[in-house]
């Protein structure tokens, strides 16, 4: 699974990083998201997709064939 992000999309809600902070982080300068890491181990799957659904700018996007 690889995880994208769109910075240009993200609102800076924060609801990633506070889903999956292992995964994603906020910018301290605007707030958007910062990836942490693309391409998550296995157990994290299920969190990465959660902030997927959570995401208000829908700014996550997953390639699971990756």
């Amino acid at each position: 699974m690889r995880v994208d992000v769109d910075t240009d999309k993200c609102c800076g809600a924060g609801m990633c990083a506070l889903t999956e902070p292992l995964v994603f982080d906020q910018s301290r300068e605007d707030g958007t998201v910062v990836l942490l890491s693309a391409h998550p181990p296995e157990e994290l799957w299920d969190s990465v997709e959660e902030c997927v659904r959570v995401c208000p700018a829908q700014a996550i996007s997953l390639d699971e064939t990756a």
